[in-house]
């Protein structure tokens, strides 16, 4: 099965280099041509996935955090002071933390 989403992967890549439009028959023409088997049904899922979607989107964008969430990502502005806020609330519980066992008072005392 690998081999079969290697290959249909692959030859929806090369149509979209040459700027031609990526189809089921554009696909299967590759395959034959590389020799390779695959089930019947792998062209036409890739073909009909990759119809309207932006190829060059999808490659710029692979593995940058995977998929996106249902309600769409949050803009880059609101994610790095909610983190920073976070790490300084962790920070400030563990010097509390400190200061409490700085006072004498432990658990075995």
């Amino acid at each position: 099965m690998a081999v079969s989403k290697l290959t249909c992967i692959y030859s929806a890549l090369i149509p979209h280099n040459d700027d031609v439009t990526v189809t089921e028959d554009k696909i299967n023409a590759l395959i034959k041509g590389a020799g390779v088997n695959v089930e019947p049904f792998w062209p036409v899922l890739f073909a009909m996935a990759l119809s309207n979607v932006n190829i060059a989107s999808l490659i710029c964008n692979a593995g940058v955090g995977g998929p996106a969430p249902a309600g769409g990502a949050a803009p880059a502005s609101t994610a790095a002071p909610a983190e920073e806020k976070k790490r300084k609330q962790i920070k400030e519980e563990s010097e509390s933390e400190e200061s409490n066992d700085d006072m004498g008072f432990g658990l075995f005392d």
